[in-house]
């Protein structure tokens, strides 16, 4: 493990006397714990997270982003009158003050944990991916009045899709791995959509559309949904919230929940572009963000849609060429299998993103 676990969790501000402190969740960037305490009368939970700092490099900044959102989202919930400890996460502070604990090696972080609480990994039902919507947009109404400015960028040109283009080109004249010969279809796929990467990023940096706080990380598995009720209570891990476009936020929903396949589905045809989890997911975004967004970021979301797929298609193609150097892979040609995967989406959206944007104008009246 390389870490002293009861060493670092001891140094923060938690109630109690530890009992436990467990391997918890499924996510592989973290190594995240379920911490139990308790002080005789009764027992608390933590979220307690040894921070993966090779991804993420300034975990102070990082912290200061998570803190600066959170306390004013906690503030906005208590404003009409909900229940900042379960709508939002709460940071729990070391014994130093700081949001984050380093033992010269690691960071860690604490957070209150959220009971009665259960997350999906794949939707179960359109109800499921429609709350999940409703989470996200209701997230990004809440701090749509904060200053963006304020946030450290923690994955510099996180969507910047120019930049990532100009690293597939890279990629494919270096061809360090020896595989561009094999890849001459999926390549001239790419390369054919190079118009397509400015249109959200120079609306961004022209002003057409506003910069806001954005998520980065729009998946299923991020939202919290109450265990019995099965509605969407909380969005989770913030570790790559930034200043961003909402179209992006939106797009990586859609890029990811309506796919009817897995992510690294072989089977091509078994890939198909949902469009009633599209118009599910649409319905529960704009119910709680149709007031807040100007009208060409309604114009551009289904168009968001289609650059987070490409985006996503290009950096697995990328990757691929490269040597497998950044995506885990379990096998052979799996960052391949994925490019394609995001690929055939897109040529399917492409084929109905004159549908989807009025989809997007149906809901956002």
């Amino acid at each position: 493990m390389g870490y002293d676990l009861k060493k670092a969790y001891m140094q923060f501000e938690h109630k109690g006397e530890p009992i436990s402190c467990e391997r918890y969740g499924e996510g592989h960037i973290n190594d995240t714990y379920l911490l139990i305490t308790d002080d005789g009368r009764k027992r608390y939970k933590y979220m307690f997270q040894r921070i993966n700092n090779a991804i993420f490099q300034n975990v102070p900044r990082l912290m200061q982003n998570i803190v600066l959102v959170t306390d004013f989202a906690r503030r906005k919930i208590a404003e009409r009158n909900g229940n900042p400890d379960r709508e939002t996460m709460t940071v729990i502070p070391a014994i130093d003050g700081k949001p984050y604990y380093f033992d010269g090696e690691n960071y860690f972080r604490m957070y209150k944990f959220i009971d009665n609480s259960i997350t999906y990994q794949i939707s179960e039902s359109r109800e499921t991916f429609c709350q999940s919507a409703v989470a996200f947009g209701r997230f990004a109404s809440m701090i749509s009045d904060f200053d963006a400015n304020q946030l450290y960028e923690s994955i510099p040109r996180f969507h910047d899709t120019v930049k990532r283009f100009g690293d597939l080109k890279d990629a494919i004249e270096k061809d360090v791995a020896g595989r561009k010969s094999e890849v001459s279809e999926e390549i001239e796929f790419a390369l054919a959509r190079e118009k397509m990467t400015g249109l959200i990023v120079d609306k961004l940096a022209s002003g057409e559309i506003p910069s806001r706080v954005t998520h980065n990380d729009t998946k299923l598995n991020n939202v919290l949904f109450d265990a019995e009720t099965k509605k969407a209570i909380a969005v989770i891990d913030l570790d790559t919230i930034m200043a961003g476009s909402v179209c992006y936020d939106f797009g990586d929903s859609i890029r990811f929940g309506c796919n009817t396949a897995a992510e690294d589905e072989t089977d091509l045809s078994a890939v198909k572009f949902d469009m009633g989890l599209f118009e599910a997911y649409t319905e529960g975004y704009l119910s709680e963000l149709k007031d807040v967004l100007t009208e060409s970021e309604i114009e551009n979301l289904a168009l968001g849609a289609l650059m987070m797929t490409y985006e996503c298609g290009i950096r697995f193609l990328e990757d691929y060429l490269r040597g497998d150097v950044y995506f885990r892979t379990s096998r052979k040609k799996h960052n391949l299998d994925r490019a394609r995967v995001q690929f055939r989406l897109l040529s399917q959206m492409e084929e109905k993103l004159s549908e989807m944007k009025a989809v997007v104008l149906k809901y956002s009246k």
